[in-house]
């Protein structure tokens, strides 16, 4: 059966080659802007407050050591000790920061250590990410995987370790630990998108089939009818899970796939139109011109060019 989230994932080549650790003492705040950046945190040792800013609100979390937060498109992070809230965008901070080898120290730097944390900025290999982001949610928060808490605490283990080729290990766990927190859709906390998506029973079975058939000419009660629901409240749960509706999330896949073929340059755009259920050139090249900002002949020499320059 088709696996929607390890099409995504395998599509985003996912890598976390940038990490530092950071130690506190309390109280402390933080707040940085990652520009959409995917950022992520493990929480080793003690807790803290995480604030993720969004264009609607600001969602604030407390993690736990053995916690694993994954945002794939971050545009403000503020985090805190427990003993206080994450500062607010625009507030003065006055918690003093001091590199470290590998890291940062903050907070006062002769206090006793409340909270280990290994934080980073992933990288999406793929050249429309910001596509396959916007599939994912706002968040990802893993709590209580085993999985997840073996690969933290050998994270940290060789975070603190001065072994050879520690850089690489760590680089390497990392990638796994992404992969494994996109990959714990059950038990995964998470905003809306397709992760929450996939945990619903009925609607991971009109998912499924919109991944295993792209180019079914699906409408709402055709998909309703797969996850054994009235159209309405079909279209309700589905918008508010994944966060989009549900023609747009068949649509952002569609594309997703189109762009990645002609990437490939195997196939003629005849083709790739009939792979994304469209029934001529013509509709295909119109709708993929909207969606992505040109058509899909000059997108595939774009690339090519981008990949003959690189």
């Amino acid at each position: 059966m088709t696996d929607p989230l390890a099409e995504v994932v395998s599509l985003l080549q996912p890598s976390a080659p940038f990490s530092k650790l950071v130690v506190a003492t309390a109280p402390w705040a933080v707040r940085r802007a990652e520009m959409g950046r995917p950022f992520y945190f493990v929480v080793l040792e003690g807790g803290c407050h995480l604030t993720v800013d969004s264009p609607e609100h600001s969602d604030t979390i407390t993690l736990h050591e053995g916690d694993f937060v994954l945002i794939p498109a971050a545009r403000g992070v503020a985090t805190s000790s427990l003993d206080r809230q994450p500062p607010l965008e625009g507030e003065a901070i006055s918690t003093p920061i001091v590199p470290m080898p590998g890291g940062a120290r903050v907070g006062d730097p002769d206090g006793a250590v409340d909270v280990r944390m290994l934080v980073g900025n992933c990288e999406f290999g793929s050249p429309d990410a910001a596509l396959l982001v916007s599939l994912l949610p706002q968040w990802v928060h893993v709590r209580g995987e085993q999985r997840l808490s073996t690969l933290v605490q050998l994270v940290g283990e060789e975070s603190r370790a001065d072994r050879p080729a520690r850089e690489i290990v760590t680089a390497r766990l990392l990638e796994v630990l992404l992969i494994e927190a996109l990959r714990s859709t059950a038990s995964t906390a998470a905003s809306p998108g397709l992760l929450r998506g996939l945990s619903d029973p009925k609607l991971s079975l009109a998912l499924r089939r919109m991944h295993e058939r792209p180019a079914s000419p699906w409408s709402i009660a055709q998909l309703a009818r797969e996850a054994a629901m009235s159209r309405s409240a079909f279209f309700e749960r589905f918008s508010r899970a994944v966060g989009v509706a549900p023609m747009e999330y068949l649509l952002a896949w569609r594309m997703a796939i189109a762009k990645q073929l002609l990437r490939r340059r195997e196939f003629q755009i005849a083709e790739i139109a009939e792979r994304v259920g469209y029934g001529s050139v013509s509709a295909f090249g119109v709708a993929f011109t909207r969606y992505v900002g040109m058509p899909p002949g000059r997108y595939a020499k774009s690339e090519m060019s981008a990949v003959q320059t690189g």
